[in-house]
């Protein structure tokens, strides 16, 4: 069985891995041209149900423990004035892995890809086109003009998937903007905002606006700002500066400290309890199945995703239509409530009494229920 995976990110290369280690071969084509073609964004922290349960069945654990920070974890919430609301630091004691342990997503990235054999990635393919062919199967048609056959096509190519209108017409919704920008060696050029920072993440939180920074391993901190869905273009640092005017300046010099252009994002999301009919030879994983609101959970669901299909594969080789079948049907009925939940966050980070809201969530007693899994 050929089986193609359009989409080199975090789920399609855990999905190859643990295919890999069943001793079914697949191909992942992946847009860029190589690995360092462009920055992978900030760092994410890995659940244990998901994340983590993912990387162990690739069989990858102790090399993640090599490359995570649990004291990432940390996590500062400030008000516009500076002043702190909250101050959260792990339960658990140094090199606990025992909880949500951040790890840059290059690394992560990286980790996988050095897992899986040199011919199992073809760079610089970005799909553009799936034909059905007669005798079962896809025609598939990239962007630097070749064309493959492949059996099973598993659309991991992200927000703007090409794969997922195959299977659905869902269409997207604008929920947020996102402007970042990073400000290089930290600790040597900005000691102030390094210790403002600490090792993990910090959210300064307004009124409909968050100004967010969290610390990488190479000793940079990742900027953004999150405001609400609006057609407006931020250009340039001096306009996102005035949508922060009378903030604290030690809160702005995060953005005055910005190394180059900032980058402004459009935040998008499927509708909640999205689903489509199984369609034969193809199925979708991670954002090209259920792009949510980034509140954590997208790339934790992605690897889950990426286990679970390969498991049902694994377990029907002779059938991968059932095993598509029963991989979609256990992925709706998990995602529906993590999606629902992720929408709720995300509004809740941008509403009038975001402030109040979150740092209630960050020091309910211990029987209130979490807004989060």
């Amino acid at each position: 069985m050929r089986i193609a995976i359009a989409g080199g990110g975090l789920g399609g290369l855990t999905l190859a891995r643990i295919l890999h280690r069943h001793g079914i071969a697949a191909v992942v084509y992946e847009r860029e041209a190589n690995r360092s073609a462009r920055s992978q964004g900030g760092m994410l922290d890995l659940h244990p149900e998901s994340g983590q349960r993912a990387l162990a069945d690739a069989g990858l654990t102790a090399r993640f423990q090599s490359e995570a920070r649990p004291e990432g974890e940390e996590h500062r919430i400030l008000d516009p004035a500076g002043r702190t609301l909250v101050h959260h630091t792990p339960q658990q004691g140094p090199g606990s892995f025992d909880g949500r342990p951040e790890i840059d997503r290059r690394a992560l990235r990286d980790l996988l890809l050095d897992s899986l054999p040199r011919d199992a990635v073809a760079w610089h393919h970005r799909l553009t086109k799936a034909t059905p062919r007669p005798d079962g199967g896809w025609a598939l048609t990239f962007d630097n003009g070749q064309r493959i056959a492949c059996d099973l096509l598993v659309g991991a190519d992200g927000a703007r998937s090409v794969a997922r209108s195959l299977v659905t017409d869902a269409r997207l919704s604008y929920v947020a903007t996102l402007v970042e920008l990073s400000i290089g060696d930290v600790d040597r050029r900005h000691p102030e905002l390094a210790e403002l920072v600490g090792p993990g993440n910090l959210w300064c939180v307004g009124v409909n606006q968050i100004l967010a920074a969290q610390r990488l391993g190479d000793g940079s901190l990742r900027v953004g700002a999150s405001l609400r869905a609006d057609d407006r273009q931020i250009g340039d640092k001096r306009a996102l500066l005035d949508l922060f005017g009378d903030w604290d300046p030690r809160l702005t010099a995060l953005i005055e400290a910005g190394d180059g252009t900032v980058t402004e994002r459009r935040i998008e999301a499927m509708p909640t309890g999205a689903r489509w009919p199984s369609r034969r030879g193809v199925t979708l994983i991670g954002d090209a199945a259920h792009l949510m609101p980034p509140v954590g959970e997208g790339a934790n669901q992605a690897m889950l995703d990426a286990a679970e299909l390969a498991g049902q594969l694994a377990a029907n080789p002779g059938d991968p239509d059932s095993a598509i079948r029963a991989y979609e049907e256990a992925m709706f009925t998990r995602i529906q409530p993590i999606a629902e939940m992720s929408a709720r966050v995300q509004a809740m980070m941008l509403s009038p009494t975001a402030a109040e809201d979150i740092v209630r969530f960050f020091t309910r007693r211990p029987a209130e229920p979490a807004l989060t899994d």
